[in-house]
């Protein structure tokens, strides 16, 4: 699943279009590191912070 799909499918963002404003303000962390790209692949186990929410991808 990619990073944008995520976001929406867990109800952080309520489209793409603020998904991808999240993203490229840097406000979405991977693993710990600031990812920018909204198509990025999650893979099993991905932890994906927003704020001082954490989500796994499972």
């Amino acid at each position: 699943m990619k990073l944008n799909q995520f976001l929406k499918w867990h109800n952080v963002v309520s489209s793409g279009g603020e998904a991808k404003i999240l993203i490229n303000s840097g406000q979405i962390k991977v693993n710990g590191e600031i990812e920018k790209k909204r198509g990025r692949k999650l893979v099993k186990g991905d932890k994906v912070m927003f704020l001082k929410s954490e989500l796994i991808f499972e």
